[in-house]
């Protein structure tokens, strides 16, 4: 007989964001020196922020001009991923543990192991979710909740969400974009591969129900007895005097990103590997490739730029002709060297090979 873990259930109600964003750092901390027990963290961000990916360059990611209007913070956390908008229709899950039977030690077993309590919470609540490898839930191919995870010493952190509702717009208006074309392409994308509680049940529960039958869910799935109690004056200590200096101090938020994230272009990723990137390729005229991708599959391609081409409908076709193929030269040089036979087009400057290297270029950002 599976003996029954005891874990601390600490639900912080709504906290202000850095609180929100931050605490458990302290918490993971508490629980690798071996003062706190393993602890499942329940919370509803206070007010709205905007959060960064450890790995990202903030000022490139974020408009941070708008969010300074807007007066939200910008946080960088201490997972990967990236930049996002959050407020209070989320319920944000967070899991410390270390030395426990119900986190299993790899990475993947873990996510599928843990996020079985997402899948199942949403389908209590009425949503047919599926878990998706690596680190998604999604319902109907749409993506329903985020999640990343993290070593603090040995102690495991993963945390996630529940999705009440969302404001597309608004996701989309935080990041920094080269144009307010590129910002309607992904809040449309958003719409198409994102989704919600509201959106599914047209009507979502409220937090309280949600935080109910996660905790039930997680301490039925998983074999574990949840003990309220909130965060100890040692953890508030660690959080006062390492955690939030770290996060408030400018190094930590406008940390060098690795050379990759400064390449040119620009890709953002909406859900599982579903991304919309752009990029620019120099030939005797400049190409610009908009597209959105799925893994290397071209889903949906807008090229532009300061070519001409006779007649001038001849780039529609081009577009339309690409669209499923997969971001290979061997298999885009045929396709676009058939568009020129076929199409009798005229395109002054421009070579079947300069589109096949422009489309290249997103391969960059897979």
């Amino acid at each position: 007989m599976t003996r029954t873990e005891n874990w601390r259930l600490t639900d912080l109600g709504a906290p202000e964001p850095l609180i929100a964003q931050t605490l458990y750092e302290a918490v993971a901390e508490a629980v690798d020196r071996g003062i706190s027990p393993n602890t499942l963290i329940m919370l509803q961000p206070g007010s709205p922020y905007v959060c960064v990916g450890y790995h990202q360059d903030v000022e490139k990611e974020v408009d941070l001009e708008y969010c300074k209007a807007k007066d939200l913070p910008v946080i960088r956390r201490s997972q990967g991923g990236g930049a996002t908008y959050l407020d209070n229709d989320q319920v944000f899950y967070q899991i410390v543990a270390k030395g426990s039977t119900v986190v299993p030690a790899g990475i993947d077993a873990m996510f599928e192991r843990l996020l079985s309590v997402t899948v199942e919470t949403y389908r209590r609540l009425g949503v047919p979710a599926e878990f998706k490898p690596l680190n998604d839930v999604v319902a109907g191919g749409r993506k329903i909740s985020g999640n990343g995870a993290g070593l603090q010493g040995s102690t495991t952190v993963l945390v996630g969400n529940i999705i009440l509702d969302m404001d597309y717009d608004h996701m989309a208006r935080v990041l920094r974009v080269p144009d307010e074309k590129f910002r309607d392409k992904m809040a449309r994308s958003m719409r198409d591969w994102v989704t919600t509680l509201r959106r599914e049940l047209a009507a979502a529960p409220t937090s309280e129900r949600v935080r109910k039958v996660y905790t039930t869910t997680f301490q039925e799935l998983l074999g574990v007895k949840l003990t309220k109690s909130q965060p100890t004056d040692e953890e508030w200590m660690i959080f006062n005097t390492e955690t939030r200096p770290r996060h408030t101090s400018r190094e930590w938020l406008y940390m060098e990103a690795p050379y990759s994230s400064r390449r040119p272009g620009r890709a953002v990723k909406i859900a599982g590997d579903v991304k919309v990137v752009e990029v620019d390729h120099k030939a005797m005229k400049l190409i610009r490739v908009r597209a959105e991708v799925q893994g290397d599959t071209i889903l949906d391609l807008r090229l532009t730029g300061d070519f001409f081409a006779l007649p001038k409908e001849a780039i529609l076709l081009l577009e339309r002709r690409l669209v499923g193929a997969r971001i290979d030269e061997e298999r885009l040089t045929p396709i676009v060297e058939d568009f020129y036979c076929s199409s009798g087009a005229q395109i002054p400057g421009i070579e079947a090979g300069d589109f096949v290297s422009a489309l290249m270029k997103i391969r960059e950002y897979l």
